[in-house]
């Protein structure tokens, strides 16, 4: 059953690698302008988890539902233009695109929804400015700093104004004080525009910027209690 009011929820989830279970039964929940932070040892499922619930991969069992749609029933084809347009992705190391500068890096996913270049570019300012790099607008990734590089990966997963994110140990090739500015602005900006937020990381210190925690064990999910920042 979905639990009342929220945006993306899983129940029954079931995903096994061979003889390895990934997933044994597990649930999920996030409402609207959430951060839920995932945390559990290496090996624990958690990763998997994310990628069960953005539609990357399909469970064995259970269902996955957004909304009022489920998601584990939709073709490969609508899963993608859903990736596309609701959910927006925050990966460890940014994976920009290495030819592009950073505003064409930002504006890529917009123009990819037929949004015109120059207001794609336009929008893309708009992000680098709020994520406080819009400095570095005409370098390319190569050139900037890893927290530099960072936040322009998260301005680009929030440029289509995703209703929700999906943050892959996004300060895992960061030091403390550029991983812990980046979480700031990743989280500020996620509610601000009332994106709901699946983070996966194994630190403390990046969970407590969630509004809830929980822990994934042998594909299996603990709920825990955590505190707002």
């Amino acid at each position: 059953m979905t639990p009342e009011g929220s945006l993306l929820a899983a129940d029954g989830l079931h995903k096994a690698y061979g003889a390895t279970p990934a997933l044994d039964g597990a649930d999920f929940s996030v409402h609207p302008g959430e951060v839920v932070a995932v945390l559990g040892p290496s090996g624990s499922g958690k990763s998997t988890l994310l990628h069960v619930l953005a539609g990357i991969v399909r469970p064995d069992s259970g269902t996955v539902r957004y909304g009022d749609r489920e998601l584990t029933g939709m073709n490969d084809t609508e899963r993608s233009a859903l990736r596309r347009t609701d959910f927006g992705f925050v990966f460890q190391f940014g994976q920009l695109v290495p030819e592009l500068t950073c505003v064409e890096n930002v504006a890529l996913p917009l123009r990819l929804n037929g949004v015109r270049r120059k207001e794609a570019e336009r929008q893309a300012r708009d992000w680098l400015e709020r994520l406080e790099v819009e400095d570095i607008r005409g370098q390319r990734p190569g050139e900037v700093s890893g927290g530099q590089g960072q936040r322009v990966a998260v301005a680009r997963a929030l440029a289509t104004r995703p209703r929700v994110l999906f943050a892959d140990e996004p300060t895992g090739a960061l030091d403390s004080l550029n991983g812990e500015r980046v979480m700031t602005l990743l989280t500020d900006a996620a509610r601000d525009t009332s994106a709901a937020v699946v983070l996966v990381t194994h630190e403390a210190r990046v969970a407590a910027y969630s509004d809830r925690e929980i822990v994934v064990r042998d594909g299996k999910v603990k709920d825990m209690l955590a505190g707002l920042q």
